[in-house]
């Protein structure tokens, strides 16, 4: 999404602490955004009958009239407005209150970061205009049905019309579910501290295997979430555990750990269109040689998708150092892999791994490197965007379009460091 279109969204946020209040205004007027204040409940709904607003960001203590019950008023009142919580780690209880009563999108937690609140609001609004596109869409296409109903003339032209404006909707759709997967995997990421990053490259990796070994478009597709998605059962894990490698944890630790996979599968079963991805995430630390876990299987009874999927996983985790007690240069990564051929890996995988990585390494060899000053729609990126914090912002082949292009503009000035870029030749006219 364009951020032009953060010009037509209108902010309230409600803090019963005047210097709050400031910081927030601060916050989100250089973005474009309309923003509003309110010192306290009362005054807030009092304003939310006077104005259009479109996120409210409220503080969860306040006298009078609490976060949580201003959330929940203003929900019943205005359905529409997105809803975000402020709070302390004291305040959980209460919080988990408002978010039964309120519905809130996301708990913001305090002390804040400046950027996260920015991207979580930007996300929460784009998701919001999405849901209003599809309204729009729906709407329109109920139009065209009562016209079909009255019109006999021209109806082969008016039922393509009426079919290209479904598959638009069915494509945003599409892309809002994915978006708000990548959104949920970046949720999880949060905890991994040096991890970061590292479910998006498994995801991007693990999609290549899957095209190079011929997968159909849709598992292909369902490889792709899992990689996303392969550590949601780690959620609960503790925080030491997560930035411990494999080689150094204890018998106990192997035990929680392992139950990962399960859990993973589990918290996706009610999602039809996880289902395949959920499979592959419950069989993505089988092995070959059936001494994996958690179900020992073995060969091709493993699912093809987790076998895929086991390997780009280790391989992204031995360079990171989590699977080994060192972290591991990528030949090195790539030999642990084909060492371990047949035994802990399908021997099929294995041998398209290497092909992906000798493709990637060709493309990146003969790429340009730009600045986002030189950057223009429909280039697409030869190799992996990642920043000096390891965290990955965009994966290779990705199509770079003008929103694109002007967010990286804004982030080489916000760091103060020249980004570099590299660009396949090939896409320079585009």
């Amino acid at each position: 999404m364009s951020t032009s279109t953060e010009e037509s969204f209108t902010l309230l946020c409600v803090d019963d602490e005047a210097n709050i209040l400031s910081s927030l205004r601060r916050l989100f007027r250089p973005h474009g955004y309309k923003v509003l204040v309110a010192g306290g409940g009362a005054e807030g709904l009092e304003m939310l009958s006077q104005e259009h607003v479109d996120l409210i960001i409220s503080d969860m203590r306040m006298p009078g009239m609490d976060g949580a019950t201003f959330l929940a008023e203003a929900r019943r009142r205005h359905p529409d407005t997105v809803r975000l919580l402020l709070t302390g780690y004291a305040d959980m209880e209460s919080t988990v209150a408002a978010i039964n009563a309120g519905q809130i999108a996301r708990y913001i937690s305090k002390p804040w970061n400046d950027q996260d609140v920015v991207l979580t609001v930007r996300e929460a609004l784009e998701r919001k205009a999405l849901e209003r596109e599809k309204a729009r869409l729906e709407a329109l296409t109920r139009s065209q049905n009562e016209e079909l109903k009255s019109l006999n003339a021209s109806l082969e032209e008016k039922v393509e019309a009426r079919t290209g404006e479904l598959k638009i909707a069915h494509e945003k759709l599409k892309q809002s579910f994915l978006t708000s997967i990548r959104v949920f995997s970046n949720l999880i990421e949060l905890r991994e501290g040096v991890s970061s990053g590292h479910s998006r490259r498994v995801a991007d990796l693990a999609r290549k295997i899957a095209i190079k070994l011929n997968f159909p478009a849709t598992e292909a597709q369902d490889v792709m979430l899992a990689g996303l998605l392969h550590d949601v059962g780690k959620i609960g894990l503790p925080d030491e555990l997560l930035s411990k490698p494999v080689s150094h944890m204890s018998g106990d630790e192997l035990g929680l750990l392992r139950k990962h996979p399960v859990t993973g599968q589990a918290a996706l079963m009610g999602l039809e269109n996880l289902r395949k991805a959920g499979s592959f995430i419950r069989g993505h630390h089988e092995r070959w040689d059936g001494q994996g876990y958690p179900d020992r299987l073995s060969g091709l009874a493993i699912p093809y998708g987790a076998r895929v999927l086991a390997v780009a996983n280790d391989f992204d985790a031995l360079q990171i150092g989590t699977l080994s007690p060192r972290k591991l240069k990528l030949d090195e990564a790539v030999a642990f892999i084909q060492q371990n051929r047949g035994k802990r890996y399908c021997p099929q995988v294995v041998d398209a791994l290497v092909e992906v990585l000798g493709a990637t390494e060709t493309a990146v060899s003969t790429g340009n490197e730009l600045s986002p000053s030189s950057l223009k729609p429909g280039m697409v990126l030869a190799r992996d965007l990642v920043t000096r914090d390891g965290v990955m912002l965009l994966a290779a082949d990705f199509v770079l379009d003008e929103s694109l292009i002007r967010q990286l503009r804004e982030l080489e000035a916000t760091e103060g460091h020249r980004l570099s870029i590299a660009i396949r030749p090939a896409q320079r006219s585009a």
